[in-house]
């Protein structure tokens, strides 16, 4: 069920699912009733029941949403919570997890960071909302997505990229352009002085993840991080 978690600093996780613990996502055709039985089944095999993981209805922009209670998806590509269990969505852009520390206690972060949403700052902007909220410290785990070697892209739209986000220029491993988005997240991260503890595998290279780029009907797995209580 989980590709990879762990307690990050006392009292919090970080986690990011695989295939075994189903599609996640309402969006992608499957059926309704069984998405959200996977997401009960998660949430016991994360030890937050009956908590719930707020999830947002991801649009590949750059806003980030605040959410102090739980609710209905906010329309968003980031959320920023002092308490509430986050989920992020993904088949091969970045699920990017932040945990901050402050004085007044742990501020929570996840991050839908694609290509669109790299590239209109969702990262810089998510880590701002994060310090506003009292975090001095923040450290961040980049979590499976496409990588630099197999993100093919017309050689325009890297261009476009790269010109933002240079560090994003690359060529796949068969010689055309490519984008390599965790290395610009990479850099936008470390020009923030955020330090990053996790950097995930390739999701084209992963058969036990979902990827759009391998199968448009993919299903989508999940970054977490969760307050233990």
């Amino acid at each position: 069920m989980f590709l990879w978690r762990a307690e990050v600093l006392p009292g919090v996780s970080v986690g990011f699912t695989d295939t075994g613990a189903g599609n996640l996502a309402l969006h992608v055709g499957d059926d309704a009733p069984s998405v959200l039985r996977r997401r009960v089944e998660l949430e016991h095999a994360a030890g937050i029941a009956p908590r719930r993981f707020q999830y947002m209805n991801q649009v590949h922009g750059n806003h980030v949403s605040v959410v102090d209670a739980s609710c209905e998806a906010p329309t968003a590509d980031a959320m920023v919570s002092r308490s509430l269990p986050l989920a992020v969505m993904v088949a091969d852009c970045i699920p990017l997890v932040l945990v901050g520390a402050g004085a007044a206690g742990h501020v929570l972060g996840v991050v839908h960071a694609g290509r669109p949403g790299v590239s209109a700052g969702v990262i810089p902007a998510a880590v701002e909302q994060m310090r506003a909220a009292g975090a001095t410290e923040v450290r961040a785990w980049l979590g499976p997505s496409v990588c630099g070697r197999c993100y093919e892209v017309p050689p325009e739209l890297r261009a476009d990229v790269a010109a933002v986000v240079p560090s994003a220029w690359s060529t796949t491993s068969w010689g055309t352009p490519a984008l390599d988005l965790p290395a610009g997240a990479a850099s936008q991260l470390e020009s923030l002085g955020v330090p990053i503890e996790y950097r995930g595998p390739c999701t084209l290279e992963n058969d036990t993840l979902f990827s759009y780029r391998r199968d448009t009907q993919s299903g989508r797995f999940a970054g977490l991080v969760w307050a233990h209580d």
